[in-house]
């Protein structure tokens, strides 16, 4: 492992900007709000409720992460935005309807003090959204040059010291790397150029690594994965991830395959069904957006359960995913599993999973905690993609050459690891037990 690097302290304010202002953004910004001033719990978020072990169990030390390492407090947060739609913060979340007004009404003035900057948006791209707060420029160059302003901008107006940029917008149609896409020099020809190859998400993620802003992509779109902006983000000393929040089915898969692959039980078929009637769901019924969903989603079960390692137990799966949109469920989103396994001497079982979620209250403490451990990231010099955030994400970012981890286990582990190795601390192992087992 590399020389443990010098962690600057979290002086000042640190600005959280989210480009896609709809349910999980405003979610996220009045949870916050709500923790910051008593009357809500910040749960699911692990930087504010998880302890972390540090040396052997006999040494009782097991203190909060955010006690153990300088994250930025709370109290430090400052939002901005962008969205194609103009209604402020608590409008937005009205309109989203996650929240309760009862939680929504007390923090009415704090939520209206967030208007959303006009933004990069195509609905070639997004076909079943519009809105009329979008910047206009003579090509995709100027937009991002527009967006790297709106930054500078609001550093200056916010005092912030350092920010972070959360994508929490709208699945885009589906795109493959290109040519456009290798080299920063050919990314900022085909921005000039309006090439199609270049969607809005990616002029974000160019506008934040240009301005020396950590990233992360919260959809399965083509985004900050491209080698130009990869390669940007490491020159430039840029943390990046992504990318796709994990929240509802997928988390669940995450979760129950590790333990069937675990006993070695083999498994026939994993069909998954959802129902969600919010603005996402909207944008899913759009088939060229949800190609870009179902190939992140598809992609769990095959690098997970290793086929090629294990063709008698998983050779065989045949895994199905469908979304289908559903108005009156709004952003509580259902999710059906029928998963075929197989035992002993090959006799047959099931598993059903009926998940009934909240879209946009299980991505929200993603936000928050991604937003943390980037800028902690960004503080000890990391730079590039920040593989060690993979347990946030369906789809894990991860360097050239390398496949993807998606236990969720086996995430959570590297992820706590890198957290000792940044605080002064050994990994955690096994290694080293007495004669009865304990460490």
């Amino acid at each position: 492992m590399s020389e443990r690097p010098q962690v600057r302290p979290a002086d000042g304010r640190l600005g959280v900007l989210l480009p896609g202002f709809g349910a999980v953004a405003t979610t996220f910004v009045a949870g916050v709000e709500s923790a910051r001033r008593g009357t809500a719990q910040p749960i699911g978020s692990l930087t504010q409720l998880n302890t972390i072990r540090l040396g052997k169990r006999t040494e009782a030390r097991s203190p909060l992460i955010r006690d153990f390492l300088p994250l930025a407090g709370l109290e430090d947060l400052v939002f901005g935005a962008w969205d194609p739609i103009p209604d402020d913060g608590y409008e937005s979340a009205v309109n989203a309807g996650v929240l309760d007004r009862a939680d929504l009404d007390p923090i009415r003035g704090f939520l209206e003090g967030i208007e959303p900057m006009p933004a990069v948006f195509d609905r070639e791209y997004v076909r079943r959204l519009d809105g009329p707060n979008v910047k206009e420029g003579k090509n995709k160059r100027e937009l991002a040059e527009q967006l790297r302003r709106d930054i500078q901008r609001f550093k200056k107006e916010q005092g912030c010291d350092r920010t972070v940029m959360i994508w929490c917008g709208s699945t885009e149609i589906f795109l493959r790397p290109g040519p456009a896409h290798q080299t920063l020099e050919a990314f900022e020809a085909a921005m000039e150029a309006n090439d199609p190859a270049i969607a809005p998400s990616m002029i974000y993620a160019y506008a934040a690594i240009m301005e020396g802003v950590p990233y992360a992509n919260g959809a399965p779109n083509l985004s900050a994965d491209i080698p130009a902006l990869e390669k940007a983000a490491v020159d430039g000393g840029v943390p990046i991830g992504g990318k796709d929040f994990k929240t509802g089915q997928t988390l669940m898969k995450t979760i129950l395959a590790p333990g069937l692959k675990a006993r070695m039980l083999g498994i026939e078929g994993w069909f998954s069904t959802n129902i969600l009637g919010n603005r996402d769901g909207a944008v899913l019924d759009d088939p060229d957006s949800f190609k870009t969903k179902e190939e992140s989603k598809l992609g769990v079960l095959e690098h997970l359960l290793q086929p090629k390692m294990y063709p008698e137990l998983y050779g065989n799966l045949y895994h199905k995913v469908r979304i289908n949109y559903y108005p009156p469920r709004g952003d509580n989103k259902e999710g059906w599993d029928n998963i075929d396994i197989v035992g002993w001497m090959g006799y047959p079982m099931q598993i059903k999973v009926d998940f009934l979620c909240r879209d946009s209250i299980l991505a929200a403490p993603i936000v928050l905690d991604l937003a943390l451990f980037l800028d902690l990231a960004s503080r000890a010099g990391m730079s590039g993609i920040q593989e060690w955030l993979s347990f946030y994400f369906k789809s894990p970012q991860t360097a050239p050459g390398l496949y993807p981890e998606h236990d969720l286990f086996i995430q959570h582990k590297k992820l706590k690891n890198t957290l000792r190795w940044l605080g002064g601390e050994e990994p955690l192992t096994h290694l080293g037990l007495d004669y009865y087992g304990q460490e």
